[in-house]
């Protein structure tokens, strides 16, 4: 088996080698008949993800670093007009001021920074990444357990675990299978947009790990009498870790500690 190249290595680059899997990322990215009027792919590749995307896109944005790719993908896709393929990094690109999707097999090592950066594009309608499995699972709740990320955003975000796909699907194969998460903002928020930075407030205090328990950690913040009537509300075990209480429970207990 041929060795990845230094870029690869460099880039962290595990190019999709399947098309069924390529063509199974796109339906997910674009899972409705209509077509997606403006999606941003990050990490392009060798096109394997752009091929499939771009008949379900009025216009696709596709974004690769690697200088040494780019002649093959700009050949590749010439006769659609509606690919522009861009050379450079997804990350110093400026958000659309229109609503937008963002696809992509996304470099494992730059994982977090994408979803930050998808985050706080104000235009983001929702965002379907190929991402390390565990990394997958952690956020989307699959283990049973919630991370401080999740929690934070889920008035805005939903955020669901899609797809998995096994590490010899790629080229070169990394260490870890791979799973697809799809974040997806919402119509319309569960929380009022005048009370957004009390939840946060209220969430960062939660994992903030102080006194062991969820319940010990709001009582730094909150009045007991308050905090035991929100556990009682929301059906939540005051004994409980801040990551076993799901993102619903949260919401209850928002309701009586707002």
């Amino acid at each position: 088996m041929a060795r990845p190249s230094r870029s690869a290595r460099a880039l962290s680059q595990n190019f999709l080698a399947d098309r069924s899997a390529a063509r199974q990322l796109a339906r997910l990215a674009v899972p409705f008949t209509d077509h997606a009027p403006l999606m941003l792919e990050v990490g392009a590749g060798k096109g394997a993800l752009t091929e499939h995307l771009a008949p379900r896109c009025r216009e696709l944005r596709a974004y690769e670093i690697d200088p040494g790719l780019l002649p093959g993908l700009r050949t590749r896709f010439a006769g659609m007009p509606q690919v522009t393929v861009i050379g450079g990094d997804f990350l110093a690109a400026r958000p659309p001021r229109t609503p937008f999707s963002v696809a992509g097999n996304v470099p494992f090592s730059r994982t977090v920074a994408i979803v930050d950066w998808c985050l706080r594009a104000p235009g983001l309608t929702d965002a379907t990444l190929m991402t390390q499995l565990e990394y997958a699972r952690k956020r989307t709740g699959d283990y049973g357990s919630w991370t401080l990320l999740t929690v934070r955003t889920w008035p805005r975000y939903e955020w669901r675990l899609v797809g998995r796909v096994g590490r010899t699907r790629f080229r070169p194969a990394p260490r870890v299978d791979a799973g697809v998460v799809r974040i997806e903002r919402r119509r319309t928020p569960l929380v009022a947009p005048g009370a957004y930075g009390r939840w946060g407030e209220l969430v960062e205090a939660g994992f903030s790990g102080v006194g062991g328990s969820l319940h010990a950690s709001l009582r730094r913040v909150c009045p007991r009498r308050r905090v035991d009537a929100a556990f009682r509300t929301a059906g939540v075990d005051p004994r409980a870790l801040v990551g076993e209480v799901t993102p619903g429970e949260w919401l209850r207990l928002f309701d009586v500690l707002a």
